[in-house]
């Protein structure tokens, strides 16, 4: 036997020490957890009531609850167009928040809300060990309560001297308010992104919907927002969103809020989230911020915080079809002029997580305007264009949806022309929700309607779209009215005794450089050619620029000038000089309407305006627009005679002449003028009807060409045409009747003051109109090059 005993080492037989059972040594460690757990918890408690209650802050601003209130704009039929301010913020009362809504909130925050005194002891005990194990405060144990507490007078930081100051401010709130006013300054007071405030501005924000209308579904999702607003915003990152709504309604069914058939309803229901930027269901951005600048200068900053309700005079229904007119004449301008190419470039990386990241960063540089939608090309050829969205779908476009871009898949494409593989496009869905190529347009427009009984704003569209251009071509953009402004010399004419039958010669003029001050100046007709002699009424249907020209020069250009100022035009925007009688000075489309409501509502002056009432956050009224009414003597400005044979002149316009396109609505009371500018910089159509006045204007911010062919009739008037064809719907005709001061001889009106044989008779008739003689008087230095530039060819 061999003795593997090491040599020196003698072999001991002890008895062995008894070992204790697995039990005990956890219940000792349990014990003795458990004692350092109530001896911390002492100490703690000991050190809160000694050291920390007596620094705890004031409840008054819990109790005396006043937040801060956005500035909200309203339609005339109270649809929210416009909310400014830090804190978006709907206070809403409990009673008013659907269940559903306090259940999901409930569910996910604090199940035990209505059973604990503000602090949930077993929350806090499940948090402490999950923190030990984990190390650090990765998990909280907030309530409800605990978490007013924190938004309202303590930081978000995770520590454990906050968690303290937190369960003794619960203590204290639930001292002094009941549990379902602590429910009410929760669902109010908690942050849920987009600067929104309580789950009545989210419910807004994020679903363009009231709080009380909102789905099982969607109140789940809403619910999920509190623990990250960022990370689990449904606009943002809808995937992300939706998976925590999907574990919020499985709480929800869990603690028998909802049942099976409520869930699986809830799960299945899509959710339709709005986009960034457009969070209002009517499109009224330039009223918005217009009525902001109006308050602004009155009450400086308290209008984002002081809970201003203003309501202005437009329509949702109006202003809707006022912003859909406006893009689709934009978009028909667009379609005629071609397609120009991408709006931009990128290289695709190979590997797939980068190059969805670089397609993301891309497109959101590139924002969506309306339907018009941004896309990033994957791939391309002359039959087929596969694109990426920023949703993350994919989409395919084909056959029809290619053709207007078929000059940028063609192999001979110019570079900035080409679409390939990483171009950012445009794409949107047709009837038949197919996709199709198009672009942003480069061209502007603006559309502004009122009543011309009181100036009231019924709709205001400043330009294509306001996220891209705030600039609000209604009433910043001074442009030549072109022949849209020559009513309003015919209006002059008629004061000087000319009549609707006033035989003007349309007959080549020529004016010397020794005239004109400066170049010579041969005005021409839009089209060439002359038609000779013609009535005032027929040269007005028919736009006649150099009938204008004489009639301008027959009653003189200064007294024209000061005659249009009682329609509310700068006399020192008008030049007392010929070409004003084709529209060469600068007004807004707002100056236009104010104008052109004189001719419709019997030669009154009306003043413009948009804000009908302003209210507080309660309600109270602060204030209410008393505006001016057609029919008030003082505020007559031209005789009832004169606004009605112009309207009889510009219903022939309308009906027989260059906007005759407006018989596409079927009625008989309609009247306007089409306008051009000089070189085609401009094109107008102002009209109107006894209750409405539209003014449509069409062109480049930078002034230039439009195009060959394109007129205020075939541009402009389109939009009038299709924004009346909703307005007036359902509205009875009405026309004017015949004023006291107007006879009827031989078929047409005459002033009675200038009747037949006192009227002029003819102007401009064997050079009977003294063209030879100078338009004007010879300009000083200073004026010489305006002049100049005034004198080229309309």
């Amino acid at each position: 036997m061999v003795n593997h005993t090491p040599a020196g080492k003698r072999r001991t037989n002890r008895p062995s020490r008894k070992t204790r059972s697995p039990a005990v040594s956890v219940a000792l460690w349990l014990g003795g957890l458990i004692a350092a757990l109530t001896l911390v918890g002492a100490l703690l408690t000991a050190y809160a009531l000694v050291v920390m209650t007596p620094h705890l802050p004031s409840l008054d601003s819990v109790v005396d609850y006043h937040p801060k209130i956005p500035l909200r704009i309203y339609t005339a039929d109270d649809v929210l167009i416009g909310e400014f301010g830090e804190e978006r913020r709907n206070l809403v009362r409990l009673q008013d928040i659907p269940a559903v809504m306090k259940q999901a909130v409930l569910a996910i925050e604090d199940d035990r809300f209505y059973q604990h005194g503000g602090v949930d002891y077993i929350g806090i005990l499940r948090a402490g060990v999950a923190n030990l194990i984990r190390g650090g405060s990765s998990q909280g144990a907030s309530t409800i309560t605990m978490q007013v507490a924190r938004n309202f007078f303590l930081s978000s930081q995770k520590t454990y001297t906050r968690k303290i100051y937190e369960a003794l401010l619960a203590y204290k709130i639930e001292s002094r308010l009941t549990k379902d006013q602590i429910l009410e300054l929760y669902m109010n007071q908690i942050y849920l992104g987009e600067r929104a405030y309580g789950f009545a501005s989210a419910a807004r924000v994020y679903f363009g919907k009231d709080l009380k209308d909102i789905t099982l579904a969607e109140a789940a999702m809403l619910a999920g927002l509190p623990k990250a607003p960022s990370a689990y915003n449904p606009i943002v990152n809808f995937k992300r969103a939706k998976i925590r709504q999907e574990y919020i309604l499985k709480r929800m069914l869990n603690l028998h809020y909802i049942t099976q058939t409520q869930y699986d309803e809830a799960i299945a229901e899509p959710i339709k989230v709005r986009s960034l930027g457009n969070e209002f269901s009517v499109h009224a951005g330039y009223v918005a911020e217009m009525v902001r600048r109006l308050l602004y200068a009155q009450y400086k900053d308290e209008i984002y915080t002081r809970g201003f309700n203003v309501y202005t005079t437009i329509t949702s229904a109006d202003q809707e079809a006022a912003y859909n007119a406006v893009r689709a004449g934009v978009m028909n301008y667009e379609r005629r002029h071609g397609y120009r190419g991408p709006e931009a470039n990128i290289d695709l990386p190979r590997d797939a997580d980068a190059r969805q990241q670089l397609i993301d960063d891309t497109l959101a540089e590139h924002p969506d305007s309306g339907k018009l939608v941004a896309a990033v090309v994957l791939s391309a050829t002359p039959q087929k264009v596969t694109a990426a969205l920023l949703s993350g779908d994919e989409i395919a476009i084909t056959g029809a949806g290619l053709r207007f871009a078929a000059a940028g898949l063609s192999a001979s494409a110019q570079p900035k022309q080409r679409i390939r593989p990483g171009s950012v496009i445009r794409v949107m869905q047709d009837a038949k929700q197919d996709w199709q190529i198009t672009q942003m347009p480069e061209i502007e427009a603006a559309f502004v309607s009122l009543d011309p009984r009181n100036g009231a704003i019924r709709s205001l569209v400043g330009g294509f779209d306001f996220n891209r251009n705030k600039f609000n071509h209604v009433t910043q953009a001074w442009r030549q009215p072109g022949s849209s402004f020559k009513p309003f010399i015919y209006s002059a004419a008629l004061e000087k005794g000319f009549a609707p039958t006033t035989i003007i010669n349309d007959a080549p003029l020529y004016f010397s450089a020794a005239q004109t001050g400066g170049q010579p100046w041969e005005p021409r007709n839009y089209g060439g050619g002359f038609h000779g002699p013609m009535t005032m009424r027929t040269a007005l249907m028919k736009s006649r620029n150099l009938v204008s020209i004489r009639i301008l020069q027959s009653i003189t250009p200064t007294y024209a000038q000061q005659f249009i100022t009682r329609f509310g035009f700068d006399a020192d925007r008008h030049p007392a000089y010929l070409p004003m009688a084709l529209g060469a000075g600068a007004v807004t489309p707002l100056q236009m309407a104010t104008a052109y409501a004189v001719f419709a509502n019997g030669g009154y002056r009306i003043n413009p305006f948009i804000v009908a009432r302003i209210t507080d956050s309660r309600g109270h009224l602060l204030m209410t627009e008393k505006p001016v009414q057609a029919g008030e003597p003082s505020h007559r400005v031209i005789p009832a005679g004169n606004a009605f044979i112009m309207n009889s002149m510009l219903h022939d316009v309308a009906t027989r002449g260059t906007a005759a396109k407006t018989n596409a609505l079927k009625r008989d009371d309609l009247a306007g003028k089409t306008g051009t500018t000089n070189d085609s910089h401009d094109a107008w159509f102002a009209g109107y009807q006894a209750h409405l006045v539209g003014i449509a204007w069409i062109g480049f911010d930078h002034p230039r060409n439009l195009g060959d062919r394109e007129t205020g009739g075939g541009l402009a008037l389109p939009i009038w045409v299709d924004y009346m064809a909703k307005a007036l719907r359902g509205v009875p005709e009405q026309t004017q009747s015949m004023p006291a001061d107007v006879i009827m001889t031989n078929g047409d009106y005459y002033l009675d003051e200038y009747p037949p044989g006192k009227a002029v008779t003819s102007v401009g008739m064997n050079n009977e109109d003294g063209s030879g003689e100078p338009a004007t008087a010879p300009p000083d230095t200073r004026e010489r090059q305006r002049i100049i530039d005034l004198f080229k060819n309309p």
